[in-house]
């Protein structure tokens, strides 16, 4: 079953990929070649809703080792994303601000590149000024397969809630296009462990 699983996610990752540098321009003119494009959907799930918790192992960009447990008890931020998605590009501003807003509070925000290696990654993050980690799922069945319940990976930037039990609070599906509504989704997770 997880090996159906595996082929099918592995053959829609090769499906929405391309290897366009002009990506993000073409998506900023109102183009939609090379990724399938989320909703934009905004999916808020009460407390007493939530199912069980998340639980994932990776290998981070710099070659570390994180997983869930790294983060218990914590607000974690979950973006899944790659360096030629176009809305990915066009998001990573607004997850920097964010971060940089959530984080004294105590959030944490992990990124899951779902399709590239550690130089593509790293050059991402350095033109986008993004400091806080990504795992790379490109080559990790298992890790996809953590998320396969809350995350069509067919459908990048792909951005995640996590409350401090781990669990999904919150859903994103599509470009996240204000920092003040992820800001404002994050504070309510964090208020609720006051």
């Amino acid at each position: 079953m997880a090996s159906v699983a595996a082929l099918a996610l592995a053959l829609t990752l090769a499906a929405c990929t391309s290897p366009n540098d002009g990506l993000i321009d073409n998506y900023k003119q109102g183009g939609d070649t090379g990724f399938i494009s989320g909703d934009g959907r905004v999916q808020e799930i009460p407390a007493d809703q939530r199912g069980g918790a998340v639980e994932f192992t990776g290998t981070a960009v710099d070659g570390s080792t994180v997983s869930s447990a790294d983060y218990a008890d914590t607000v974690l931020v979950l973006n899944f994303w790659y360096a030629q998605c176009g809305p990915c590009r066009a998001e990573a501003p607004t997850l920097k601000e964010t971060y940089q807003a959530v984080q004294p509070a105590g959030a944490k925000f992990l990124g899951v590149n779902i399709y590239d290696g550690p130089e593509q990654a790293t050059s991402f993050e350095k033109k986008y000024g993004i400091s806080y980690p990504s795992l790379l799922a490109k080559d990790d069945a298992d890790l996809k397969l953590a998320f396969a319940d809350w995350t069509p990976l067919q459908a990048v930037p792909i951005t995640l809630v996590l409350d401090t039990q781990g669990r999904v609070a919150a859903r994103f599906v599509g470009q996240i296009e204000s920092a003040s509504i992820l800001k404002t989704i994050v504070n309510d997770v964090l208020a609720e462990k006051s």
